[in-house]
């Protein structure tokens, strides 16, 4: 480099993803690996939306970022910290919601109580955080007193994700949430998500109604055999024709 050549201006770094499992790949005990090399992410104040195949290690690339597989190789990154290595307990601590597919309520208890147990870290006042959910899903108000077990499967999926909100977590992920309710009660669930998401609480979620999900999505990674196919917009994803023609039925 001559005496007068000039540097080239340094370019700023985007910032960091909120949270991010990074060239994830691992599978279950010693099984072979089901996630290849995945890497998923979301944004403050963004919905992203993983979607693909049966089998493609959707719901297993969440129990990954949740600390419920091990990773063997790769890595999982929340606000700033890597929290590869700790256990699910400890990153409810740090401002992980996580909402599983099933078994995500209490049944014999009440819908009250089944939103106190979410909260079973805090150690301070609950009652504005349950106005909060009552004002979210106005049925669990109606139904605080009922047995959760006795309430419909949207009303059901309502609990589980209110109890994940009474942690007030700093991120939240939901597995499948509108999975066996009936499509009026999918667009309400999906509506209620887009309400939590303006709180400013990022939110990752595995989707089978694929093209429902990324119409509401900022973000869609569609996996295929543990790895990543296709990562774009959910626009973008949706006007993929080979997106399309291969995972949304044309």
């Amino acid at each position: 480099m001559t005496e007068n050549a000039t540097m080239p201006a340094a370019t700023p770094s985007a910032p960091a993803p909120f949270l991010i499992g990074e060239a994830m790949t691992g599978g279950y005990g010693r099984g072979a690996d089901i996630l290849q090399g995945c890497t998923i992410a979301v944004e403050r104040g963004e919905i992203a939306v993983i979607v693909g195949p049966n089998g493609a290690g959707k719901s297993t690339a969440m129990k990954a970022l949740f600390g419920m597989l091990t990773l063997r190789t790769g890595r999982v990154v929340l606000d700033g910290e890597d929290i590869t290595t700790l256990s699910p307990q400890a990153r409810v601590a740090k401002g992980m919601g996580f909402v599983p597919q099933t078994r995500n309520i209490f049944p014999s208890m009440t819908v009250e109580e089944n939103l106190e147990m979410g909260a079973f870290l805090r150690r301070d006042d609950l009652r504005a955080t349950m106005e909060q959910i009552y004002g979210l899903f106005p049925i669990l108000r109606d139904k605080r007193r009922q047995a959760a077990g006795e309430l419909s499967g949207g009303q059901r999926q309502q609990v589980a994700v209110g109890r994940a909100l009474m942690t007030k977590p700093s991120v939240l992920m939901l597995d499948e949430p509108t999975a066996g309710v009936s499509p009026i009660v999918m667009d309400e669930l999906f509506d209620r998500i887009i309400e939590v998401s303006r709180t400013g609480i990022p939110i990752l979620m595995v989707e089978q109604n694929a093209r429902q999900a990324l119409e509401i999505a900022d973000k869609g990674y569609v996996l295929v055999q543990g790895g990543n196919a296709f990562t774009g917009t959910g626009q973008d994803l949706l006007a993929d024709p080979q997106v399309r023609r291969s995972f949304l039925g044309g």
